[in-house]
């Protein structure tokens, strides 16, 4: 047991010096990603909010099919407030949602509650 955590933690430092600052960032991505959040993602048209979104459990960046580059837009599942009362009401279900990353003012953020 002793042996696999000071392997673990070789393998952490050596990917943690080894990489270049992106790559640091896609696998902190990809912990947050796994883990979840039970975020919350905020909509704003102008200064007003507009939709909001609640029991996110992560939101993903869109690949190319044949480049397999990101895309200019996000993704995930959350339950879709409709009354933005930031509480799931009964009868709000959960929807599938896009975002874009250039041209949707949005907040997402872990539920105070």
């Amino acid at each position: 047991m002793r042996s696999a955590a000071a392997v673990l933690l070789a393998a952490s430092a050596a990917l943690a010096f080894g990489c270049t600052q992106e790559s640091q960032n896609q696998l902190g991505r990809s912990i947050q990603n796994w883990t979840g959040t039970n975020g919350v993602l905020e909509i704003y048209f102008g200064d007003k909010l507009a939709k909001r979104f609640l029991e996110i459990d992560k939101i993903s960046t869109a690949t190319g099919t044949n480049t397999n580059g990101p895309r200019s837009y996000r993704y995930g599942y959350g339950v879709l407030d409709e009354n933005l009362n930031g509480v799931k009401d009964p009868g709000e279900k959960k929807v599938y949602f896009e975002i874009s990353d250039f041209a949707t003012p949005y907040v997402f953020y872990a539920s105070p509650r």
